[in-house]
């Protein structure tokens, strides 16, 4: 049975770019440009300077808050700087600059773990606390806090719906590590106490489906694959709740009030690779990709690594790019450099030239409700719109703009070409 929730819409993915694309390793930069801030939460003090000689997986940045998350040298070489820098969010961050030694030399903490079985929960979230894992849906919330939540739940689920257009990370990542990923599931599981575990990936993977269900029936895992309608915005947390457990998670609530904890497919493979392989986040799948770009591809890269790099090892484009975006074209932040660095958050790196992104005049709203209905949480987003372009704040406040998860499609479907997203971004920064 495919399942789904109410609202949003079918968008066409251009997923086909990169789908069969297997994932190429990309050779480690001769510089990266690590953030302090890549995180929700506190940004981390750095723990080096100018002139100190650092390996792969050093340990760079941290903080004694407890909603942050560490972070590590994706290179061996010597600390450059600690300064600012472009960063692909906050438009500037501190960062610590590291010129590599192309010796690719491994921290001496990065060594395969014996015994996993015989970690206990506490043992396991401090690995994944000192490895800097956050989650790779896009918020990337420091993952040992999550997976501690305030209050004992029952199901934990796992999102591999990607339903962002053009992205195929984890597709890829569930093809080709699929042992690696459901190892990581489990660990989740036991961290998390819970018997009911349920991975949610759209139909339009079939192939995803079928190499994971083989592979739980091989080795007995309690597991259970759903099949999600292809939909966008499905993967988001909410709704990924709403279809698969039917259960509705109050407006300004989290997961944990309905008994669930949602985590990335990516997340679960990057826990395995901490706990298994004594291996921080220093290094993610991207999907660099967009009908401009000579080659797409989906490539692991480290952190730090500049936007532009990853664009020449894809050979450039065949036409001016318009809009380069981190992410995917709905939820995806445009850039006004290429000379950012990728972060932990980094799901991919979209190039659109400009008949893909032309510039366009708004008009007048013209109460079709086209937004009510394609709105996956329920909301008026035409009265938003109206509320921030009349500069009506008081007003906003009785629509609930903190209910909405920005994930676009309101815009998308606007015949009127109205920047509603923005307009409920703009109210969600000034009230409090």
């Amino acid at each position: 049975m495919i399942v789904s929730f109410s609202g949003g819409k079918h968008i066409s993915g251009y997923k086909h770019l990169t789908q069969d694309l297997p994932v190429v390793t990309m050779a480690a930069p001769a510089e990266v440009i690590i953030p302090l801030s890549q995180h929700t939460g506190a940004v981390c003090e750095a723990l080096v300077k100018k002139g100190d000689k650092v390996k792969v997986g050093t340990k760079i940045g941290a903080s004694d808050k407890l909603i942050s998350s560490a972070v590590h040298s994706s290179v061996s070489g010597e600390v450059k700087a600690v300064t600012g820098y472009n960063h692909p969010v906050l438009g500037t961050s501190l960062a610590v600059i590291i010129t590599s030694d192309q010796k690719d030399e491994l921290d001496a903490a990065i060594k395969q773990r014996k015994s996993v079985d015989l970690l206990n929960k506490d043992e396991l979230l401090k690995i994944i606390k000192e490895a800097g894992i956050v989650g790779l849906g896009g918020a990337a919330f420091p993952a040992h806090v999550k997976l501690a939540p305030p209050k004992e739940i029952n199901t934990l689920l796992i999102n591999a719906a990607e339903c962002e257009p053009y992205l195929t990370c984890d597709y890829r990542i569930m093809m080709e590590s699929p042992n690696e990923i459901l190892k990581g599931i489990l660990l989740l599981q036991k961290i998390l106490r819970v018997k009911n575990v349920v991975v949610g990936v759209e139909d339009d993977k079939p192939e995803a489906i079928s190499m994971l269900r083989n592979k739980i029936v091989a080795k007995s895992y309690s597991i259970k694959v759903q099949p999600l309608k292809t939909k966008y915005p499905q993967g988001a947390e909410k709704q990924l709740i709403k279809a698969i457990l039917r259960r509705e998670v109050p407006a300004g609530k989290l997961p944990f009030e309905v008994g669930a904890v949602v985590s990335n497919v990516a997340t679960a493979l990057a826990v395995y690779e901490a706990v298994y392989l004594g291996k921080p986040l220093y290094e993610r799948v991207v999907t660099v990709t967009g009908k401009s770009l000579k080659s797409p591809a989906n490539l692991k890269v480290r952190i730090g690594t500049k936007f532009s790099e990853l664009i020449d090892f894809c050979q450039g484009t065949s036409t001016p790019a318009a809009k380069v975006i981190m992410g995917g074209p709905m939820m995806g932040l445009a850039q006004f450099s290429m000379d950012m660095p990728v972060i932990k958050g980094t799901s991919g790196v979209l190039l659109l030239s400009e008949n893909e992104a032309p510039d366009y005049k708004e008009g007048p709203c013209i109460r079709c409700a086209k937004c009510v209905d394609i709105c996956p949480v329920g909301m008026l987003p035409f009265a938003l719109s109206m509320c921030a372009e009349s500069k009506r704040l008081d007003a906003a406040s009785q629509y609930n703009p903190r209910d909405c998860i920005e994930c676009g499609a309101c815009t998308y479907i606007c015949p009127a070409r109205r920047r509603i997203l923005e307009s409920i971004r703009l109210i969600k920064a000034v009230i409090t």
